[in-house]
């Protein structure tokens, strides 16, 4: 259990309580029971560290206030619209053989002892807290569910998890689902016939460019080639001219 130093306020306006913030620590009330409420302070960097641990709201808490020691359980915190810090809490005080309402926080253990996990199986929580009524003196920190040989297609109801001794759901009547191992769910990706059709005009843009270029290599050849019959029947020509020049 916690234990945390809190201090009787007689703040009495609303620039008292300000100011009080502005100092360091949060206003708070403790209510319940046959005793009259009692207006509290405590110290925001102590209080801070508890709040952020997700199961606060259903832990008993032992205020040590002006030597006097008082269990509590956080009912509500009162958070900063702007800062989002808290600036006040109320604390239910526990009375022996009370009961509360509480959701409590679900906590999975044995992951990589599941079969249906392995292979590939997904855990879908269906409740990641559950409400409970608690004896005051009885009150759970968490609901363990073992998923140890947990094949897919397996179901964990609130049936199968052990609560304590007085401690039942909110919920009666059905044996309600608390989380399953679902079947994997795979993602075929679509085809994608545009993009090979492009690639394939590519293709044949790519075929058909170098068909045109052996086709202009051709021609270039032929020409050369017609080039040189030529210049040979032109020197044939000259030969033949020779001779009757010099007669």
């Amino acid at each position: 259990m916690n234990i945390i130093e809190a201090t009787i306020r007689n703040t009495r306006t609303k620039g008292e309580v300000n100011l009080l913030r502005i100092k360091g620590s949060i206003p708070a009330i403790i209510y319940g029971g046959l005793e009259k409420n009692q207006k509290i302070s405590l110290s925001k960097k102590n209080l801070k560290n508890l709040i952020e641990k997700q199961n606060f709201l259903s832990n008993i808490i032992s205020l040590n206030l002006d030597g006097k020691s008082e269990n509590v359980l956080p009912k509500e915190i009162v958070w900063d619209p702007k800062s989002d810090e808290p600036i006040h809490i109320d604390f239910l005080r526990i009375v022996k053989g009370a009961v509360v309402l509480l959701e409590i926080p679900v906590k999975f253990i044995n992951n990589d002892k599941s079969p249906g996990l392995k292979r590939g199986g997904v855990l879908n929580i269906v409740r990641r807290k559950v409400e409970l009524k608690c004896p005051t003196e009885n009150i759970p920190k968490e609901l363990i569910v073992d998923l140890d040989n947990l094949d897919i297609g397996a179901s964990i109801k609130i049936s199968s998890i052990k609560l304590p001794t007085n401690v039942v759901p909110t919920i009666q009547g059905r044996d309600f689902v608390v989380a399953t191992v679902a079947a994997p769910t795979i993602i075929k990706e679509p085809e994608k016939p545009a993009e090979e059709t492009t690639e394939e005009g590519a293709e044949g843009a790519e075929g058909a460019e170098e068909t045109a270029e052996g086709g202009v290599e051709a021609e270039a050849k032929a020409g050369e080639g017609e080039k040189k019959e030529a210049g040979k029947e032109a020197d044939k020509k000259e030969d033949k001219k020779a001779p009757a020049e010099k007669k």
